[in-house]
């Protein structure tokens, strides 16, 4: 009897130590931090040898580059704009650890407002679709402070290098696929947190199934 029991024991901490692992394997939270950037490179018009901009040598800097291009996400704003509307060019790599990431295309003085344009070849050869979207009112500002060769801008824009919001147009949003995506992501989040209820629970009941059986 004894050896019964300790036979079924073993079996569920087995089961509870699998369930543990699968948990850790699941849960975001779990893993281990991502590598965040440290440097990001501006070359282009004007520009002969590319700037660089550390996180260790200038954090205030380093961040409102990286703000200009780190939102640039999802299929886009706008459509492609006329190459004679776009101005000058300069390009924005990422790099973690030292090792180029993302690269992004700014266009500070675009007709109509700072334009920016993700390319779909990469450099961590992820997968993304080449986009333009409607980049930030403090770009001319921002690109100004790393060294780029900008002209003054009037602005109506108020916090320092990097301030400023995105300009999007109303009929640039798609609410829609938003939404559809945000619950996509819901409804796995709740399958997901199912099957942990439904492990813990199993666990749950072998348990007091062994203690019922020991205690008679």
């Amino acid at each position: 009897m004894i050896r019964e029991t300790r036979h079924r024991l073993t079996i569920v901490v087995a089961l509870m130590v699998a369930v543990g692992s699968w948990l850790g394997l699941a849960s975001p939270a779990a893993a281990a931090p991502a590598p965040t950037p440290n440097a990001v490179t501006i070359s282009g018009d004007g520009i002969d040898k590319a700037l660089t901009v550390r996180a260790d040598a200038d954090v205030e800097l380093f961040d409102a580059v990286l703000e200009q291009v780190s939102w640039l996400r999802g299929s886009g704003q706008t459509g492609s704009p006329a190459p004679g509307d776009l101005g000058p060019k300069y390009t924005v790599v990422v790099l973690t650890n030292d090792v180029a990431k993302q690269t992004y295309d700014l266009y500070p003085l675009a007709k109509g407002g700072p334009r920016a344009f993700r390319p779909a070849k990469q450099p961590d050869k992820s997968k993304a679709s080449a986009a333009w979207f409607y980049g930030r009112l403090s770009m001319n500002e921002t690109l100004q402070a790393a060294g780029v060769p900008l002209p003054n801008q009037a602005t109506s824009v108020n916090g320092g290098i990097g301030g400023g919001e995105r300009v999007i147009r109303e009929d640039s949003l798609t609410p829609g696929k938003d939404l559809g995506r945000m619950f996509g992501e819901l409804r796995h989040l709740l399958l997901l947190n199912g099957a942990v209820v439904v492990a813990i629970t199993i666990c749950l009941a072998g348990i007091s199934l062994l203690v019922r059986r020991r205690t008679r």
